[in-house]
This record gives C-alpha cells, structure tokens and sequence, in this order.
C-alpha cells in the first residue's frame, strides 16, 4: 500500500464523482442529473458495507457518491426550481426500495450447484434491509430539507450568493443525514436489531463521514456555479434533440 493512498484515491474519486455530474448535465441535460441520482442512491449503498482508513480514522466508503445527490438537487434547485429539485429526491427514494426489493426476491432464488458468487451476493445484500432503511429514512428527511433551505435562502438573498446558499443547505442537511443514517444502521433500536459496532467505532464513522460530507460540500460549490454556467447551452441542445 503507498503512502496516503486511500485520502490520494478519496480526492481522485471526489473530481471523479464531479466531474461525472456536470458531463450528464451538459450531454442529457436535466434526464442525466435524475439518472445520476439513481446511480448514486445504489453505489452509495453498496460502497457504505466497506470501511477505510482516512487521515488514521475508520470510516465507511460511499459518502462521496452520496454526498453530491446534494449536489445534483442544489443544481436542479438553483436552475430550474425547487419542484425539479424534489423530483429528484422522489426518484432516488423509488429507485432504492425498487432496487432493494428486487434483490431480496433475486436472494431467494436456490444457487445451482456450480454458483460460486452468490455467497458473496448473500453477504452484500443480506444485510440490505437495514441498510436501505436507514438511508431511505436519512435520505428522504436530508434532502427535502436540503431542498427546502436552497429554496428558502435563494428567497431571501434574491438570487444572489449562490455559493452561501449551496454550503448553507448542504452541510445543515449532511448532518442531519449522517445522524440519522450512523443511528438506524449501526447503533439500531435494541427491538429489530441490535448495535453493529462500539460505540467508539461508531463514533469514529459518524465524525470521519461527516467531515468527509464536508469537504464534498465545500469542493462542490464551484461546479455548482459551471453548472449554472451552461445551462444556456443545456437547454439548446434539449431543443435540438
């Protein structure tokens, strides 16, 4: 392993998620952002079963590919209103329970005797449920606040500031994401399943997740602004095609 090598990868991913975001925009317009947002609820909530080492604290993955469906609703938000913005946060909702309820029924199929993954399939997407619970509950609650704070703000500084507005939404929402999210599936409620991991850990994920969610709010401000930037030439080639 070469020094540093996971925060290297975590900034190569960050540009990668970024980047990623403004090509669907500017190729598919509005369409490209709503597929993104269902792309990203599912990697999300397949990267989040593996934890990392970040700057000598554990955390576990996904927080990027989650944290810039903020980015995806404060773009939709600032161009074209809040209604498109919860459009989004309304496909990534369904998109996540159709996709967990498929894969539950796919589980329940009987492996031929020749199947060598579905041991690993079991593994990853056994624990699904909680998983899916936690983040469709942090999901729906974050962003239509994120959504609700972008709108409210873009009001009340008439259009101006947009770089206030994008943090002061997103890094509110990204806390109360992460507390309820780090609860439902890792603490858990002593009823339907019990605590993941101590208390230590857990603290540890929650504080490195939310820094992380940070720094993914801060480093999406300026794209954001591309964002805004093009959707002159968004919108010509959505009449062009």
């Amino acid at each position: 392993m070469l020094p540093f090598q996971n925060e290297i990868l975590w900034f190569v991913l960050l540009l990668a998620n970024f980047l990623g975001i403004i090509m669907a925009y500017r190729i598919f317009g509005r369409m490209g952002l709503y597929a993104w947002t269902a792309m990203a609820i599912i990697l999300a909530n397949i990267q989040v079963m593996k934890t990392i080492q970040f700057f000598g604290l554990v955390t576990a993955m996904g927080n990027i590919v989650y944290g810039t469906t903020f980015l995806v609703t404060d773009i939709l938000c600032e161009n074209y209103g809040r209604r498109e913005a919860r459009k989004a946060v309304e496909i990534g909702f369904f998109v996540l329970v159709a996709f967990t309820f498929l894969m539950q029924i796919c589980l329940a199929f009987v492996p031929h005797e020749s199947d060598t993954l579905s041991p690993a399939l079991e593994q990853i997407f056994g624990i699904m449920p909680r998983i899916t619970i936690a983040s469709l509950t942090a999901y729906i609650v974050s962003q239509m606040h994120d959504v609700w704070a972008f709108d409210f703000w873009k009001r009340k500084t008439e259009g101006r500031h947009l770089w206030l507005r994008n943090n002061a939404s997103t890094m509110v929402s990204q806390l109360i994401d992460n507390v309820i999210f780090t609860w439902i599936a890792f603490v858990g409620f002593g009823i339907f399943w019990e605590q993941v991991f101590p208390w230590d850990l857990i603290a540890q994920i929650f504080i490195t997740s939310y820094i992380m969610k940070f720094i993914v709010a801060v480093f999406d401000t300026p794209f954001v602004y591309l964002a805004r930037s093009i959707k002159g030439a968004v919108e010509k080639n959505e009449i062009i095609q």
